[in-house]
């Protein structure tokens, strides 16, 4: 009992370790700012009533009790409030006076001069029936907005001043005013717009700024008085130079204006009572958030007091934190026996996933989300979460070869067996329009084996060319008995079809089948060394990674070669741990029996290799890999070839996954470690294909914020945060564990991600063209030396070339749009970059693949 308490308690206490740390981060950086405070009462708001989900673009307004209650949140803040037009909420009018508020009434002018007539014969009969009205403003930003020429303004303006007695001007940025003088001689008061963040001013210099812009129109303009009719901050928005738009910067400039005016004699309207969401399809994304109130007309911040970054993370930290508990503990009992670094790097990189999804669910709480963006965000969130499970399968890896200490099935060669006793191997080699004199190699090795109970079988299928496969026959016939040769002129099945072919052709008395590929160079010890492993029954295959050979003078051979090694020394390994292997077509070994047994090779899928690997697995054999070279081959000829060959495994990966998921998932003798191998182990390429989607989706939503920049702005950061985190994380991973794990430079680990991460879209395309379709092609991998026209160099690398093209033209045109000091763009672009590499990765790998071999 006591054991089991241990067993379960120390999981248990470290989950809950883990969120009391989570909780504390949350706490640390959601600390209150102290602010200064400011005193609680407003001279006046800027108002328009409409609530959360009414738009005057959609004829939605809100009810006279709605507008009523906004005036009475109000009242104890002001008692004077400013209106934009006379006939839309026309009662706010009333409502206001009745309630004992000061009004500035408006009309709303456009370049409808229809609209505009009904507007300021409204405006005038309110000034005439409304005494509590104390000035009016006749038109708002209509010069900043080129609605109307300033002649036609001043019409306007002219004529209101006529019908009233009561101060008459028109609302401007200050801007416009100093550059409008004429533009005073028809009005009685300046009615100016300080609006420090849309000109890029940071916080912290913009009340100064606002109020230096107040006096240079003083100056300019010293016998007119001057009302602030807006003055403001919001509290979301996209960065404007160094202008942040924030919670925290909102409480901060409104109390710093109102500290620094009080007792002097401005006259001011804070921009604005209320959120209003329907001015983001005019303004863009800030255009809803400069309320004091939001659109639920709750307060955003107050006017004394400590001011929280997030008010609401106290919610989202306990509920991801909740969230993360049970798999932070089932990471902690699952992986026990794992170094403590092992658990918590996993724990971390958990609970960070589990943070940011949280926090994007919550993001409709945050903002005010229309149908288009909800869509947009669910897509978003889908892809978060599969983009978090493959961070958390690259971390399990990394976790387990850099914390778990050693390798509990870790197979070594076999002691050779007397040769009376040595099973009966039959080797089979399948070719198809191979240079002669690589595949005579191969058949030369084959024959020194150090083994004597053995055939060779060699197919050549489907090859036209007799000067490739005649001088193999000439050759065949020269050797001993063993060694048989069969040329099939049209055969079925590729790589497959000529396998089972051989299969047909091999003795009665085969135990074990042995493949090789037609470029390898065999050592004499494979089978002697390897095939007694089989004396144990469960074993169905045994694997020997792939090496390769003549890599050392050339450096994309050399990228190639050590870009495999990766898999072989790190991902073989962990695979293996769990009798998970994936089974090459080279340098393996299989029990012919379960072979026969199970149905051969499959020919309906293009990774004959794999498949037949799981297939074995399924029913409840062992495969076992001895991490030893027994041979080697020849990297591909160029970067066209390595990203063929990459292309045909990520197809075949998805023809694999696609026919055996419901016994991936359902009911089998496959154990919870290979369901996990089989069903994860493609992530990392289902990645490359996320990586795809998001790098079009990006371009394309540059675009459109280019071509309409009130329409589409930038994502909020959360939202692009875990494409950055997966870019960078993927990056960096491999490096770490090519060091912990192999002895090569810091050279090769270069060569390897560049090779890696320029595969990275031959693999999504692979991918894609999996899921969507049943039948593949299977292309030989072209082997040795290929030369290309200098001409025709970027035919292989045409998609990844237009790609990192579109992605460079938008990150300039955003920076030159937006500028380069703006955050916000800044970390978009960064995005974009990032989402380069791979395509950059592509081109610098078909350049280096064109430099000569080196002495």
């Amino acid at each position: 009992m006591i054991v089991l308490v241990k067993r379960y308690l120390g999981p248990l206490a470290f989950a809950a370790l883990m969120a009391i740390i989570h909780f504390g981060i949350w706490s640390v950086s959601n600390r209150s700012l102290p602010l200064m405070n400011a005193p609680s009462i407003v001279n006046g708001f800027a108002y328009s009533g409409f609530q959360e989900n009414q738009s005057p673009l959609e004829k939605e307004y809100p009810s006279t009790a709605e507008l009523e209650q906004d005036l009475k949140i109000l009242k104890p803040l002001t008692n004077r409030i400013r209106i934009y037009g006379a006939l839309e909420n026309s009662e706010v009018t009333a409502l206001a006076s009745n309630l004992g508020f000061h009004v500035t009434a408006g009309a709303w002018l456009g370049s409808d001069e229809n609209a505009n007539r009904r507007e300021i014969e409204a405006l005038k009969s309110k000034i005439k029936n409304y005494p509590r009205i104390e000035r009016a403003i006749v038109g708002n930003e209509v010069l900043l907005r080129n609605d109307l020429e300033p002649e036609a303004l001043f019409k306007y303006l002219d004529e209101v001043r006529k019908s009233s007695s009561l101060p008459i001007s028109t609302a401007e940025p200050w801007h416009v005013w100093l550059k409008n003088p004429d533009l005073v001689k028809h009005v009685d008061y300046i009615a100016v717009h300080l609006l420090p963040y849309h000109e890029g001013v940071p916080v912290e210099k913009a009340v100064d700024y606002s109020l230096e812009r107040y006096n240079e129109l003083m100056e300019a303009y010293p016998r007119k008085k001057i009302v602030i009719t807006e003055i403001g901050w919001p509290s979301h928005g996209p960065t404007l130079g160094a202008a942040v738009a924030s919670d925290v910067n909102q409480a901060r400039f409104v109390r710093e204006f109102l500290a620094k005016t009080a007792h002097k004699n401005y006259d001011y309207y804070l921009m604005e009572a209320f959120d209003q969401p329907w001015k983001q399809k005019l303004e863009g994304w800030a255009g809803a958030y400069w309320g004091m109130f939001d659109a639920e007309r709750n307060e955003k911040y107050s006017l004394q007091g400590a001011v929280p970054k997030d008010d609401r993370w106290e919610e989202k930290a306990l509920w991801a934190s909740l969230l993360a508990f049970l798999p932070i503990a089932f990471i902690a009992f699952r992986f026990r026996h794992w170094g403590l670094g092992g658990r918590f790097s996993m724990a971390v990189l958990l609970q960070a996933c589990i943070t940011t999804l949280v926090v994007a669910w919550n993001l409709p709480g945050d903002y005010y989300y229309t149908l288009r963006d909800f869509i947009v965000l669910i897509a978003l969130i889908i892809g978060m979460g599969l983009t978090s499970a493959v961070l958390m399968i690259y971390g399990i890896e990394f976790s387990e070869v850099m914390f778990k200490g050693g390798w509990k099935r870790a197979y070594k060669r076999a002691k050779p067996l007397p040769a009376d006793k040595e099973l009966f191997v039959s080797i089979h080699l399948a070719c198809y329009n191979e240079p002669p004199a690589m595949v005579i190699m191969t058949i030369d090795s084959l024959a020194k084996l150090n083994y004597t109970n053995y055939e060779v079988i060699v197919v050549d299928n489907n090859t036209k060319d007799e000067a490739k496969w005649k001088p193999l026959e000439a050759y065949m016939a020269k050797m001993p008995a063993n060694f048989k040769f069969f040329h099939l002129p049209q055969w079925p099945g590729f790589k497959a079809g000529a396998l089972n072919f051989a299969l047909d052709q091999t003795s009665p008395k085969a135990q074990v089948v042995g493949v090789v590929d037609a470029d390898y160079e065999v050592t004499p010890d494979w089978l002697s060394d390897l095939a007694p492993h089989f004396m144990d029954s469960k074993v169905a295959v045994v694997q020997a990674p792939q090496a390769h050979r003549d890599w050392e003078n050339n450096f994309f051979r050399r990228m190639s070669n050590w870009e495999f090694e990766g898999f072989f020394r790190i991902g073989m390994h962990h695979r293996h741990e769990r009798n998970a292997l994936i089974q090459h077509g080279t340098m393996t070994l299989v029990r012919h029996q379960p072979l026969i047994e199970s149905g051969k090779w499959s020919e309906w899928c293009i990774c004959e290799d794999t498949e037949l690997g799981l297939r074995l697995l399924e029913s409840g054999y062992e495969l076992r890999y001895i991490d030893d070279t027994f041979g080697r081959g020849l990297t591909p000829s160029d970067f066209k070839a390595l990203k063929s060959q990459r292309f045909r495994w990520a197809f075949g990966a998805m023809q694999i996954l696609k026919h055996h998921l419901p016994k991936l998932l359902g009911d089998s003798t496959l154990t919870f470690g290979q369901r996990y191998h089989f069903l994860t182990g493609w992530f990392g390429w289902l990645g490359d294909a996320l990586q795809l989607i998001f790098t079009i989706g990006s371009i394309a939503w540059t675009i459109a914020m280019l071509a309409f920049p009130t329409a589409f702005s930038l994502p909020v950061s959360i939202m692009i945060t875990p494409i950055l985190c997966f870019l960078v994380i993927k990056a960096a991973l491999g490096p770490v564990l090519y060091r912990k794990t192999m002895n090569c430079s810091w050279k090769d680990i270069f060569g390897a991600s560049l090779a890696s991460l320029g595969l990275s879209h031959a693999i999504a395309r692979g991918v894609m063209m999996g899921i969507v379709k049943k039948d593949g092609v299977f292309k030989v991998t072209a082997k040795g030396k290929a030369k290309i026209n200098k001409l025709e160099i970027l035919n292989p690398i045409i998609e990844e070339f237009s790609l990192l093209t579109a992605l460079i033209i938008c990150s300039l045109a955003m920076l030159i749009t937006r500028g380069f000091t703006n955050i916000d763009a800044q970390l978009w672009v960064t995005m974009l970059t990032l989402q380069a590499l791979p395509y950059g990765s592509a081109v610098a790998c078909q350049f280096i693949a064109q430099r000569p071999d080196t002495e």
